[in-house]
């Protein structure tokens, strides 16, 4: 079987979208934009053994590579529309490829986000998306918003999905009842897009969570010219966490493991009630973490109100 052949079998599917003019099959795409909206577009490449290990189940990998490309439009406060689909397979294995358009398209159907074309070449296993949203005129989440005074969240727990990829390279040793509770969070990641959405007009700057929240709340930090204050007994660690490792372990795991993609964001405190309300309603637990500072972009650390001195760093693909 053939790239088109794999394409029409595994990947063609019929689209309800009234927003897809032309889906797959012609040289582009054709998309309408909601009037008064600005198109949040972002693109990702998954490369085997870098990002996922090779032998990771494809359903599983068809619908983590998605997923963490809606994340970026969750971060954005983006409403999830179209996506596109680069894969680059060794060889052409038909039963590897139907798990993972399983995987993908069944998440895509979730989100009601259409595949809208792609390409298929042959190569060292490598996966790119790139998933286009919306978002009102002037309403995105930027990484530049950050202002002194601020606090500092994130949504969910921290560190599960690095604990569970740790027991997976063989580092750490979690029981049968541990691993059940955290690999989840490294194969299924959920994308906050209603949290994302709900801060629209709340938060003054946000971002998700890939590369660990020391590595990322930098950026935040960088954009923005200011420093963050982080409470290191407010990290939400999940009681697997907690059991698994001691504490000085579950701090790296929580703020330079990575994998996470849950959201980070600050809100002025005058707006502290309404982001009770309005992220009651996206169904999603949230954490105040710390505060943004006046000074240098940089991370200061404490635990019952004393400095501590930690050495972090987040993923880096070329490090």
């Amino acid at each position: 079987m053939g790239e088109f052949e794999l394409i029409e079998k595994y990947f063609k599917v019929p689209h309800a979208r009234k927003d897809v003019v032309l889906g797959p099959g012609d040289d582009c795409a054709l998309l309408t934009l909601p009037a008064d909206s600005q198109l949040a577009v972002s693109t990702d490449t998954l490369v085997s053994g870098v990002h996922f290990l090779p032998d990771m189940d494809p359903v599983d990998l068809g619908y983590k590579a998605l997923a963490v490309n809606l994340s970026d439009l969750a971060a954005m406060g983006a409403e999830p529309r179209w996506v596109s689909l680069a894969l680059t397979l060794p060889a052409i294995n038909e039963r590897w490829v139907a798990g993972f358009a399983e995987g993908f398209l069944e998440l895509a159907e979730y989100y009601n986000v259409a595949l809208v074309g792609g390409d298929m070449t042959r190569g060292p296993l490598s996966i790119t998306v790139s998933v286009k949203g919306s978002v009102p005129s002037g309403r995105a989440l930027l990484r530049s918003g950050a202002r002194v005074g601020d606090g500092i969240y994130v949504t969910g727990t921290l560190g599960d999905a690095a604990l569970a990829l740790s027991h997976l390279l063989g580092k750490r040793n979690l029981n049968e009842n541990q691993l059940a509770a955290v690999l989840p969070r490294l194969e299924h990641p959920h994308p906050r897009i209603l949290a994302g959405q709900a801060l629209r007009g709340l938060a003054n700057s946000a971002l998700d969570l890939s590369d660990g929240l020391a590595s990322d709340l930098g950026h935040i930090l960088k954009a923005s010219g200011v420093r963050a204050q982080i409470d290191l007994d407010l990290l939400p660690l999940s009681p697997v966490m907690q059991d698994a490792v001691f504490p000085e372990d579950a701090w790296q795991l929580a703020l330079a493991g990575g994998d996470d993609y849950e959201l980070c964001f600050t809100v002025p405190e005058d707006h502290r009630g309404a982001l009770d309300t309005a992220l009651a309603h996206s169904g999603v637990k949230f954490s105040r973490i710390g505060r943004i500072l006046a000074g240098e972009p940089g991370i200061d650390y404490i635990r019952a109100e004393q400095p501590v001195a930690l050495s972090l760093k987040g993923w880096d693909h070329f490090a």
